[in-house]
C-alpha cells in the first residue's frame, strides 16, 4: 500500500492493517532521517574540505603576491597583552622596565632624528668621494660675447661618468740565455710563476670577475659573454666554466678551513634548498668519492627510469657568533648531508622540525642537540589567521612577546641574558602552553585536523626543542639568519637555473662558502677574493690568515662600512617600532 496516496476516507479499520501502515510509515521517516544524516555528514565534510582548500588558496596567494617580509603589523582581532595574573614580582618588574626602556627608545630616536635633520639642511651641497678622479672642462661664452665682459668666477656641476671595464693583454717576455762556449748547457730562462689556467692565459683578475659575476651578482655565463664582449673579448661559454674550476680548485682548502671554522661555534643553524641536477649520460668515477655508495643509487635510479634531470640539495650552515657561513652540495635531500657536515660537530644544530634533524641527536651520540625554529611555528600558526582570527591573534601575540623580550635583552651580556630569559621568555611559554591547552584551542572550536589543530600539533610536539633557547644564551630563538642566507642561492637559482654536473655543484658550494663569508664579513668580495687568489698560488697556505674576518683586520679599507650603517638603521627602526608597541600597552 502507497501511503503518500492515502486519503482520509481510505484509512484502514482493521487493527492489524493499521499497525502495518504505522510500521511502514515509521521505516520512511527512519529513512528520510537516515538520508538528512548523510546528507548533513556530506555537506559537513565539504564545508571542511572548502575550508582546507581556502586555507591552501590564500597561502598560495600570499607565496605568489604577499608580501615577503615576516614583520607582523596590527590588523582586526590582534591583541596587546600583559604578562598575566599570575606573573611573579620579577616579571612585573621587568615588564614595567621594558616600557621605561621603550620611553628612552622613542625619545632617543626623536632626538637623532633632529639631528639627523639639521645635519642635512647645514651640508645640503652632497659633492661625489673625493678620492675619485676629475677631470675639469671649462664651459665659457663665446669670444664675441665676452667683450667688454669681466670674468669673476665659475659655476661647478659634477657629473659622474660610467666608464666601461677595459682589457688588455700583458705580454711577459721571458728572457732565454744559453751558453756561448758550451751550447749543450741548454736554455736558462727565469723561473715563471704559476698561472691561474695551464699556460697563464688569465690573469687572476679574469678569475675573480667570472667567479664573483656568478656567485655575488648572479649572472649565468650567457650574460657574462655579454659583458666581456662590450670591452672587446668573447669568450665561449666552456672558457668560462674552466675559468670558473681553476678558481675553485686553488680556493678549496679555504671553503675548508672556513666549514672547519664554523664547526667550533657553539650554535650552527642549517637550512636547505632544492636545485635541479642534470642526470648525467652515463655513471660517473664515484670510487674515491665519499659519499659515492649514496650518489651512485640516486644516479642509477634516475639513468634507469630515463629522468633527464634530479632535485638535488643546497645546504646552508651560519655560525651563530663566528662570522662564517658554509654550503654543501647534495644529490638528494637525505639527511646523511647534514651528518656529513657535522660528523664531528658538537653543539646545538638549530632548524626546523625536518625528519632528517629530529633524531639528529641520537644519530650523533649526543654530539648534536636540535633547537627548533619559532619563525617556523609562527608561519604555521599565520598561515590559519582567515579561518580562525581570533585564536591566531592570541597566539601570535605570545609569540611576539618572546621576540620583544629577545629585543630586549640583545645588548645584555650572556648572563643577564640568560637570566631574562629563564624568567620572562620561560613565562610566556607557560602562557602558550596554556593556551595551547585551553578550550579555545580545543574541539570542537578546532579541530585536530584543521590547519590551526596541526599547527598547534606541531608546536606541542616539538615543545622541548622549541623551548631549549632558554637553557643556553648562545641559541637564538629562530633561524632566520641562515635562512636569509638561502635566499642568495634562490636568487642564483633563477639565473643558472640548473647545475650541469655533480662537480658544478660541489664547485658552486665552496665558491659560495668563500664569498658567502665574506659578505657576512661586509667585505669587497673582488678585492678580497684577488688577494686570497694571488697569495695561495704563489704557494701561501695560512689559510686562518686568509680567512674573512681575520683579512678585514688588515684590509680595513675594503670593509662596506654602508653595509654596516644599513644594518644598524634596519635594526633601529624594529627597536622603535616595537617600543612604541610596548608603550602602548602601557
Amino acid at each position: 500500500m502507497d501511503t503518500k496516496q492515502l486519503t482520509d476516507d481510505q484509512f484502514p479499520s482493521d487493527v492489524k492493517d493499521l499497525q502495518r501502515l504505522v510500521a511502514s510509515l515509521q521505516s520512511q521517516v527512519e529513512q528520510q532521517a537516515h538520508s538528512v544524516l548523510e546528507l548533513k555528514n556530506h555537506n559537513d565534510k565539504l564545508e571542511s574540505e572548502n575550508v582546507d582548500l581556502q586555507l591552501r588558496v590564500d597561502k598560495l596567494l600570499q607565496q605568489l603576491f604577499g608580501r615577503r617580509s615576516e614583520r607582523r603589523t596590527d590588523g582586526e582581532g590582534q591583541l596587546f597583552l600583559d604578562l598575566g595574573d599570575e606573573a611573579t614580582p620579577e616579571v612585573v618588574s621587568a615588564l614595567e622596565e621594558a616600557v621605561r626602556e621603550a620611553e628612552q627608545v622613542i625619545e632617543d630616536a626623536e632626538e637623532e632624528q633632529k639631528k639627523r635633520k639639521s645635519k642635512s639642511l647645514i651640508k645640503n651641497d652632497r659633492k661625489f668621494p673625493e678620492h675619485l678622479p676629475r677631470i675639469e672642462r671649462i664651459i665659457d661664452l663665446p669670444e664675441d660675447r665676452r667683450e667688454g665682459l669681466k670674468l669673476i668666477g665659475y659655476d661647478e656641476v659634477e657629473t659622474l661618468e660610467w666608464i666601461r671595464p677595459e682589457l688588455r693583454v700583458r705580454v711577459n717576455k721571458y728572457a732565454k740565455y744559453v751558453h756561448p762556449a758550451n751550447q749543450n748547457q741548454g736554455i736558462t730562462s727565469p723561473e715563471r710563476p704559476t698561472g691561474l689556467v695551464q699556460g697563464d692565459r688569465f690573469d687572476t683578475s679574469v678569475g675573480v670577475e667570472v667567479v664573483a659575476w656568478k656567485y655575488f651578482y648572479h649572472l649565468p655565463f650567457y650574460r657574462q659573454q655579454d659583458l666581456f664582449a662590450g670591452s672587446g673579448w668573447t669568450p665561449s661559454r666552456s672558457t668560462l666554466a674552466n675559468i670558473e674550476t681553476a678558481v675553485e680548485f686553488t680556493l678549496r682548502p679555504l671553503a675548508e678551513h672556513l666549514r672547519s671554522l664554523l664547526k667550533t661555534d657553539t650554535c650552527v643553524g642549517c637550512d636547505d634548498t632544492g636545485v635541479v641536477l642534470i642526470t648525467p649520460r652515463t655513471m660517473p668515477d664515484l670510487s674515491n668519492h665519499p659519499r659515492g655508495e649514496r650518489i651512485s643509487e640516486v644516479f642509477a635510479k634516475a639513468i634507469d627510469s630515463g629522468k633527464p634531470s634530479i632535485r638535488a640539495n643546497f645546504w646552508g650552515y651560519y655560525a651563530s657568533r663566528l662570522p662564517v657561513v658554509a654550503f654543501d652540495f647534495t644529490v638528494s635531500r637525505h639527511r646523511d648531508g647534514p651528518d656529513d657536515v657535522l660528523g664531528d660537530y658538537e653543539g646545538t644544530l638549530i632548524g626546523d622540525c625536518w625528519s632528517g634533524f629530529q633524531k639528529i641527536g641520537v644519530r650523533s651520540d649526543s654530539r648534536i642537540t636540535l633547537a627548533a625554529c619559532w619563525a617556523h611555528a609562527r608561519r604555521k600558526v599565520d598561515e590559519c589567521r582567515s579561518a580562525f582570527p581570533i585564536q591566531v591573534a592570541k597566539l601570535e601575540s605570545l609569540i611576539r612577546m618572546l621576540y620583544d623580550i629577545e629585543d630586549q635583552i640583545k645588548e645584555l651580556g650572556d648572563a643577564e641574558r640568560l637570566a631574562r630569559r629563564r624568567s620572562l621568555s620561560s613565562h610566556v611559554l607557560g602562557q602558550i602552553d596554556e593556551y595551547l591547552a585551553s578550550d579555545q584551542m580545543s574541539s570542537p572550536k578546532v579541530l585536530p585536523k584543521s590547519n590551526l589543530g596541526q599547527a598547534a600539533a606541531y608546536i606541542c610536539r616539538h615543545r622541548e626543542a622549541l623551548g631549549r633557547f632558554i637553557d643556553d644564551a648562545g641559541i637564538p630563538i629562530d633561524n632566520n639568519d641562515c635562512e636569509q642566507l638561502m635566499k642568495r642561492v634562490a636568487t642564483g637559482r633563477k639565473n643558472w637555473l640548473f647545475k650541469g654536473s655533480l662537480s658544478a655543484g660541489e664547485r658552486a658550494a665552496n665558491l659560495m662558502t668563500i664569498i658567502g663569508t665574506a659578505i657576512r664579513n661586509d667585505l669587497d668580495v673582488h678585492a678580497y677574493l684577488e688577494d686570497v687568489l694571488r697569495r695561495a698560488l704563489v704557494g701561501e697556505t695560512n689559510w686562518a690568515a686568509m680567512s674573512p674576518h681575520t683579512w678585514r683586520e688588515s684590509h680595513p679599507e675594503s670593509i662596506r662600512e654602508y653595509r654596516q650603517d644599513e644594518r644598524r638603521q634596519a635594526a633601529d627602526r624594529k627597536r622603535i617600532r616595537r617600543a612604541r608597541r610596548r608603550r602602548i600597552k602601557k
